[in-house]
């Protein structure tokens, strides 16, 4: 299947700026909101389902055996007409 962005954004970030995000989009999961991403003229909006599928994934790119890029992803997915996923049976720590 063919993959369409609808948002992107890539910059630089103190940590404590990411974890401002991070914060922003925990609260509008709870209360069950949606959530809108914005960049200068750009904007999207989307409605996580209650049980979304979330997947984490830690990388390195790079060449083998030099230096590389490291990289931590978060990414909630559901299809677009359906509630969310059945649910899942891994356990995730994040420590």
């Amino acid at each position: 299947m063919p993959e369409e962005v609808l948002f992107k954004s890539e910059s630089a970030r103190s940590r404590d700026e990411i974890a401002s995000y991070l914060r922003n989009v925990v609260e509008k999961l709870e209360q069950g909101d949606s959530i809108t991403l914005r960049a200068g003229e750009e904007s999207v909006t989307m409605d996580p389902p209650e049980r979304p599928t979330f997947e984490v994934k830690a990388e390195r790119e790079g060449p083998a055996g030099g230096p590389g890029e490291l990289s931590i992803e978060f990414e909630l997915e559901w299809d677009e007409n359906s509630e969310g996923a059945a649910g899942g049976s891994d356990s995730l720590e994040i420590e």
